[in-house]
């Protein structure tokens, strides 16, 4: 077993997609800001990695993601107008994501790939570890994941993935890992690493989801790493590559509460299901949607 980890307090958001999936809504706002309820979704993203400890936040952006630097900077003039208001609940909902961590931003300014975009944070990082948080995934806080991985790495050491079991038959839209039983409990050593197997191959369907706890030998990989599925370069291949060289890469197999904004039809479940849960929006909107739900039903048969 490796000597304690030090602390992770520096976060890599990847932000720089195209978003094409939500075309035609993404040609000129960034899906990172589409809204989950009333917070855009890069938000909890945020506030995620801020309660797992970590007040340094890196943003891998492109082009047209300035909304992203503004939501997150100071509105002098809304603030000043929501004070003379007198509104306090909107203006301290307005003044949550400014206060939220220190947030950096640096630009891909070409896409090549996930394994790329972590490459980007390499001079901001350093030698630290740190933590990749893809903003198409939210966890939800009562289901802690950083913090379960972050067990996880401080007993067995290494860079540590999250997991989960998926059907089959989607496996090959994720990375996809094998693995086996590690000592000490709580997670599992990685034995294979496969982008998107093809359909039949996968060695399993335990699917990479969108949070890495990794060690900064990962970037030097990464400088070495070719352009794979997609023609892009893949932070699962460099992973890969670290197996194979026999340096510790554990998973944490999640079986909690996640919500895929990236898919449209997951992005709508997410949205209701976390109204639904609202306090101050909950009964009257599910009181609205069983109706609806019962209308429809009427209306079918």
């Amino acid at each position: 077993m490796n000597s304690t980890p030090s602390r992770i307090t520096k976060a890599v958001i990847p932000a720089a997609g195209l978003g094409t999936r939500f075309l035609p809504l993404t040609k000129a706002t960034p899906k990172e800001m589409l809204p989950v309820v009333d917070k855009p979704a890069i938000q909890y993203v945020v506030e995620e990695a801020v309660a797992a400890g970590m007040s340094d936040i890196l943003m891998v952006t492109g082009r047209n993601k300035r909304p992203l630097e503004d939501h997150f900077d100071r509105n002098y003039e809304l603030e000043e107008a929501l004070q003379r208001r007198g509104d306090q609940d909107k203006l301290n909902s307005v003044c949550a994501s400014t206060e939220l961590a220190d947030i950096h931003y640096v630009r891909q300014r070409d896409p090549k790939g996930l394994g790329h975009a972590v490459l980007c944070a390499a001079p901001h990082v350093g030698q630290e570890p740190f933590a990749v948080l893809l903003a198409d995934d939210l966890i939800d806080p009562r289901d802690p994941l950083l913090a379960r991985m972050a067990e996880v790495r401080a007993r067995l050491g290494g860079s540590v993935v999250a997991l989960m079991e998926v059907d089959p038959d989607a496996i090959h839209q994720y990375g996809c890992a094998a693995v086996e039983q590690s000592a000490g409990g709580g997670g599992v050593r990685i034995t294979e690493l496969v982008e998107k197997p093809e359909p039949g191959t996968a060695p399993s369907n335990l699917a990479i989801i969108g949070r890495y706890l990794l060690d900064p030998e990962i970037f030097e990989v990464l400088r070495g790493t070719t352009p794979g599925r997609g023609g892009e370069i893949q932070l699962t291949d460099a992973l890969r590559t670290l197996v194979h060289a026999g340096r510790p890469v554990h998973g944490v197999v999640f079986s909690g509460r996640r919500y895929d904004t990236g898919d449209r039809a997951e992005y709508l479940r997410a949205t209701v299901r976390l109204a639904c849960e609202r306090e101050d929006l909950g009964p009257e909107f599910l009181s609205w949607l069983k109706e609806f739900v019962r209308s429809e039903q009427l209306a079918g048969v």
